[in-house]
């Protein structure tokens, strides 16, 4: 692995160990695995982690992207097994779902509290006519609810509630009941300190393992938890859920063509 990563970078005009300012100096050999089965996520995460350096980033970056090293190592031997383990295994079954949910959320709310808006909401705003993160937030939200057509009394499932941000929007706005669900603590923890006396309840559970019936479903950006094997598996559990005139909204990012890498 290490050889082919210096060839790819030699064709570049990279030296590993080099003296010129974009010289690449590794200092953890799992560098060179990590970059080949990640990509440009494995190089940018080995750099965080202190695997390597240079003393120009943005040169050594612009190098790389001159020669398209990232199109080179897209037919590497860990890229290509990273893929088939993937097709082969569920990466996202109920235990291990929680286990990604609690390394990501679970890390104190510190940094997301400084990160995100008031309602600290974790996707993507409607900026149309807003002048700042937390009206944009708003204007998100509400349009959600409009789609719903979520009326005074109803009930909705916020799968992937995130700090409840939303599940507050819509039990103060539109007058509904609202369970949210999040696999990560912390997260629930703080939902509930939030929600007060409103009529929102949070639980720290999986999507699967909700029961009952709800007039409305919504999950706003969550789906990277769910995973390709468990697609099916997800919008039947909500069809499931769902009362027979009931409405659900997904909301997810995605792209009219395929990768199989990690990479956005």
């Amino acid at each position: 692995m290490r050889e082919q990563c210096v060839t790819l970078l030699e064709g570049a005009g990279i030296t590993v160990g080099g003296d010129l300012p974009h010289d690449i100096q590794v200092h953890d050999d799992r560098f060179w695995a990590r970059v080949l089965r990640d990509r440009e996520l494995g190089l940018g995460e080995s750099y965080q982690e202190g695997w390597w350096d240079a003393r120009r980033l943005d040169e050594l970056l612009v190098r790389i992207l001159t020669a398209d090293l990232q199109s080179a190592v897209r037919s590497s031997p860990a890229l290509v097994l990273n893929v088939a383990r993937s097709r082969l295994t569920n990466r996202q079954t109920t235990g291990r779902a929680a286990r990604n949910a609690r390394a990501h959320y679970d890390i104190g709310n510190d940094l997301y509290l400084r990160m995100l808006g008031p309602e600290m909401v974790y996707s993507c705003a409607l900026w149309k006519g807003a002048d700042d993160l937390q009206a944009a937030q708003v204007a998100k939200m509400e349009l959600i609810c409009r789609k719903l057509h979520l009326q005074p009394g109803m009930r909705l499932l916020d799968i992937g509630c995130g700090w409840g941000g939303f599940a507050r929007h819509a039990a103060i706005h539109h007058g509904a009941t609202i369970v949210g669900i999040s696999p990560a603590g912390e997260q629930v923890v703080e939902a509930r300190r939030r929600a007060g006396d409103l009529s929102v309840e949070f639980h720290q559970q999986d999507y699967r393992e909700v029961t009952g019936t709800y007039d409305r479903i919504v999950s706003i950006g969550m789906m990277e938890h769910v995973g390709p094997r468990n697609y099916r598996e997800f919008f039947d559990r909500c069809g499931d859920l769902l009362t027979d005139d009931g409405l659900m909204l997904h909301h997810t990012i995605g792209s009219n063509k395929s990768t199989q890498s990690v990479d956005a």
